[in-house]
């Protein structure tokens, strides 16, 4: 009598591999941020500009420490309504702003009260923080910023409850202009350490999707960061 063999469902070759790539991906405590020598905030103010150009060398640990802390890392242990203060403003000191870091790697999500990267999805997916038709400018570029609004956090601030701030029309007014607000620390940060920086638009869609967003989160924009590529 032949013995009938069982059969399983073949799991997701694609779903196995990124679940084991995942757990090979660690989280990255980065080294404490250090005042670099860098130029005086107003000849970064002076030289600030989008340079869109950007090459694909890495940025070092310390550069990339720095880059994250002064985007949104904390710079006091207490600021307004008892919580951590942070180097970009926001809100009633919501802090409705999260960071994640798209790396060669993968996608990290930026503890600033730790200072760390948390791992959320592994493989490069650069090319999703950046808006489509635009992957032409510095596609391979070592950091791409995304920055997502988390509504719950805004709508439940423990400062003070702007007028109209639950609705999604005023939320929006908030969350796009603490968004500009970190954007434009980066900016001076870039122009200060001989750093190209662009600010651009990103794949919506498909960020929310690989980066599991709640209903309540949203995708706003990108911000590569790298070194100028070689004037050819």
């Amino acid at each position: 009598m032949i013995k009938k063999e069982t059969t399983k469902k073949p799991v997701s070759a694609k779903k196995s591999a990124g679940a084991a790539s995942l757990q090979k991906l660690l989280p990255i405590v980065l080294v404490k941020p250090t005042e670099s020598k860098g130029k005086s905030v107003f000849k970064a103010l002076q030289q600030r500009k989008t340079i869109r150009e950007i090459s694909n060398k890495k940025l070092s640990p310390q550069m990339l420490s720095n880059l994250l802390w002064a985007a949104g890392g904390v710079n006091r242990k207490t600021g307004p309504f008892g919580i951590p203060g942070r180097t970009a403003a926001t809100a009633s000191n919501s802090q409705e702003i999260d960071i994640y870091v798209a790396l060669e790697e993968g996608i990290f999500f930026y503890d600033a009260i730790h200072h760390k990267l948390m791992p959320v999805v592994a493989g490069d997916m650069r090319r999703h923080a950046i808006g489509k038709g635009q992957l032409s400018f510095g596609d391979k570029a070592a950091v791409r910023l995304i920055y997502v609004a988390d509504i719950d956090k805004l709508a439940n601030t423990k400062g003070f409850q702007e007028p109209g701030l639950q609705n999604p029309e005023v939320q929006k007014s908030y969350y796009f202009v603490d968004t500009g607000m970190m954007a434009g620390n980066v900016y001076l940060f870039a122009a200060s350490q001989g750093l190209a920086s662009w600010f651009h638009n990103c794949d919506k869609q498909e960020l929310a999707a690989i980066l599991k967003l709640r209903k309540d989160q949203r995708a706003l924009f990108g911000q590569t960061v790298g070194y100028p590529a070689a004037k050819k």
